[in-house]
């Protein structure tokens, strides 16, 4: 067979070859070697006849002129097959051959002028006439395969004798009859030269085209046939159910796979429907619908379908059925590829009750930190807020260490939770920022002085320096910006016993906004090059010994690379052991969005808030003995309430300004107690939700229940006052309306 497509293959390429411009060019110089002898033939007996009418010198001088021409060109024309091989230039080959064609034409329209002046004058004309028709019906025949040579031919053929009849008649005398009639002669012979030089070539086209039409539908049909035996090869072999019907369901041919997938053999399946052959009692009857309607429109379908095997074992099959019309657009048959995916389905099954289960799980998780949050920062809150207060009061040396000492321990306590919750926000993708105008010069100055005690009890330096001028205001995250810088600060000092940090800071600014560049430089233990790629893997320090004199979670690096991501920064780090890192912080900070103006202080939120009436809903007894220490010297009208049912019902009789609303208390939480105040309608006071529960979904659930703002325990005075000044004027009229 391999043989066979071989000698096909080299049959077309021969008859391309041959009527392509240098295969034509090989036939017309083998033809013209080829009729040599026939043309000299022609000539000499020109010649004989030319000795007998105007002499033997005559005769023989003809002779020799038009064989030397039919040498000229007969030896070059033969040489060419060769120089092909050789790979010269076809456009050299053409123009050499057609200089070889003029010769040899040139060398006959000579003879043809000897023959015409020869001493028998009056025979001459017709003589030479009719031995010219001759030698244009010879190019006429050769000028589809070279151009150029043959119309060179007919051109020196037809100058040769209109040259002859208008020397004739200007030097000849007279015109007479017979001129006349030579003319004559000589125009009907030139009319019969075209109309076979134009069948020549019409005959030849047609045989070029019939012969390439039929090479290139002989290459289709091949080619087509090559690709049906593919597709047999491939359908038979293939790991898929291939089945053939035709254009009424009925099955014409399977493949192997569908016996192995079905159990049945071809023989059982030929001349039955797929669905009679498997469809079984939990057989969508939707489905076959929808395929049985395919098949009467000639439409494809695609879906999965439960079958039957022969041992009465139920699969599912992903069923792709396509049509294959016929020129009027009707389906000839149809070609179904059917695979089973009982194992995909089972393994699809199990993947979605793992992720339901996970789901669930994360639900579980986010619920159990939310209650961790609130059960351990309800404590917190009175334990730093007693510390505050404790602070304040008159104390001996050793009560005062004692005092900070507590106050130290809890806060880390905070922070350790705050890192929890911080990662499991990070984790969910629930981490949200929280952008609005602060003063940016003010934000570098408090972080140093935040940390400069911690530094100084270890003897080290901290020094702030600003590398050109830094914004006045700045819009950003300004909790979440101190929350990684204090972080990089603090990771500094914990890792410092001698030297200093030194910390610097640059601003650039483009069209947006600010590009803050902060780096963190310190003289510190440094990190080795083989752990420097895992400082900001979660749980992990530097140097895992380090942990035993180092306290923390290893999760402060991790976070803040999170959320510095989160606000489209990026935190590298450069370091030598032994001599100190530099951690390198680029956050982008926007343009302030409200004019700048100053700070309210304590003094002028305590001035605000005179004579308003606010309403504590806590059922935590610490929790309400602190906020009550932290306002009784503002002025306000101060109410308590136990519950959320006490905290509808006194908002109801007191009109407060403002309601600090606990979330999570017995009898009616204050979500509810919120939605239900709301409901009331009337003149409506703000509500701020004072928390344990620090997430983001927390925030949206106050938001939605109607509250005004969201304070988060542990609560310090400062933020506090700070934000009931903000909402002291913020009354309004509204009606009973469900949640806001």
């Amino acid at each position: 067979m391999d043989k066979g497509r071989s000698d096909n293959a080299d049959q077309f390429a021969d008859l391309e070859w041959r009527y392509s411009r240098r295969g034509l060019l090989c036939r017309y110089a083998k033809g013209r070697v080829r009729n040599f002898a026939s043309r000299l033939t022609v000539v000499g007996i020109g010649a004989a006849a030319l000795s007998v009418t105007a002499g033997l010198r005559l005769g023989l001088f003809a002779l020799a002129l038009a064989i030397a021409g039919e040498l000229v060109d007969t030896l070059y024309l033969r040489s060419i097959p060769r120089r092909i091989q050789r790979g010269e230039t076809l456009k050299r080959l053409l123009a050499l051959s057609t200089v070889t064609g003029v010769v040899q034409a040139a060398t006959i329209a000579a003879c043809v002028m000897v023959a015409w002046y020869g001493e028998v004058i009056g025979l001459s004309p017709i003589f030479a006439t009719a031995f010219l028709a001759g030698a244009s019906i010879n190019a006429g025949v050769v000028l589809p395969y070279h151009r150029l040579a043959g119309f060179s031919r007919l051109v020196i053929y037809a100058f040769t004798i209109l040259s002859l009849y208008v020397l004739e008649a200007v030097f000849a005398g007279p015109i007479d009859a017979v001129f006349v009639m030579n003319i004559a002669g000589t125009v009907l012979f030139a009319l019969m030269i075209v109309n076979f030089v134009n069948f020549a070539k019409w005959g030849f086209e047609r045989n070029r085209k019939a012969t390439l039409d039929l090479v290139a539908q002989s290459k289709s049909l091949i080619r087509h046939q090559k690709e049906a035996q593919r597709l047999s090869l491939v359908a038979r072999n293939a790991n898929d159910s291939v089945i053939i019907s035709d254009a009424k369901g009925r099955i014409a041919w399977v493949n192997d796979a569908f016996t192995r997938t079905t159990g049945f053999a071809p023989q059982d399946a030929i001349g039955k429907t797929p669905g009679t052959l498997l469809n079984g009692p939990g057989t969508d009857p939707e489905t076959l619908a929808r395929i049985d309607r395919a098949i009467v429109e000639g439409m494809p379908f695609r879906g999965e379908i439960l079958n039957v095997t022969k041992d009465g074992r139920e699969i599912w099959m992903e069923t792709n059925l396509v049509p294959v019309l016929d020129r009027t657009g009707g389906a000839e048959m149809f070609v179904a590829v059917e695979r089973d995916v009982t194992t995909a389905r089972g393994h699809a099954e199990e993947l979605r009750a793992a992720q339901k289960a996970a789901e669930e799980g994360a639900k579980a998780k986010s619920e159990f930190l939310a209650t961790m949050s609130h059960e351990l920062r309800t404590p917190l809150n009175g334990v730093i807020g007693m510390v505050d207060l404790l602070s304040r009061t008159e104390q001996t040396s050793e009560q005062r260490q004692y005092v900070a000492t507590i106050g130290s321990s809890a806060r880390a306590l905070l922070t350790i939770i705050d890192d929890i919750l911080d990662l499991s926000r990070l984790d969910a993708k629930k981490m949200q920022l929280h952008p609005a105008d602060f003063d940016f010069e003010a934000f570098c100055n408090e972080t140093v002085a935040l940390m400069t005690p911690q530094a100084r009890s270890k003897g080290l330096s901290l020094k702030l320096v600003c590398d050109g001028p830094i914004p006045k205001r700045v819009h950003g995250d300004e909790g979440r910006l101190r929350q990684v810088v204090i972080n990089l600060i603090g990771n500094a000092v914990k890792f410092t016993d001698y030297g200093g940090i030194t910390i610097r800071v640059s601003a650039n600014m483009d069209t947006h906004g600010y590009e803050l560049s902060y780096a963190v430089i310190d003289t510190g233990i440094g990190i080795a090059p083989n752990t420097i790629g895992k400082i900001f893997d979660r749980f992990s320090q530097a140097d895992a010994t380090s942990t035993r004199t180092h306290s923390g979670t290893g999760l402060g690096l991790t976070i803040s690379e999170e959320l510095v991501r989160l606000m489209q920064g990026r935190i590298t780090v450069e370091s030598t052991l032994g001599e100190g890192s530099c951690f390198n912080l680029k956050v982008p900070l926007g343009f302030p969005t409200e004019c700048e103006g100053a700070e309210d202080t304590e003094a002028e939120h305590i001035a605000n808030l005179g004579g308003a009436r606010v309403l504590v809903a806590e059922d935590n007894g610490t929790n309400r003995m602190l906020l009550k220490k932290y306002l009784k010297d503002v002025g306000l009208d101060l109410h308590f309430a136990f519950d959320g049912h006490d905290a509808v019902r006194m908002s109801a009789e007191l009109r407060p300004d403002i309601v600090l609303m606990d979330m999570s208390m017995p009898g009616m939480n204050g979500p509810d107690a919120a939605t239900a105040i709301r409901s009331a309608g009337g003149v409506q006071p703000r509500i701020i939700a004072v928390t344990a529960n620090a997430f983001e979904s927390d925030r949206q659930a106050c938001k939605a229940a109607g509250m005004d703002d969201f304070l988060t325990k542990p609560v310090g005075r400062a933020d506090l006052l700070a934000t009931l000044s903000r909402h002291r004027t913020g009354r309004s009229e509204s009606e009973p309306s469900g949640n806001t």
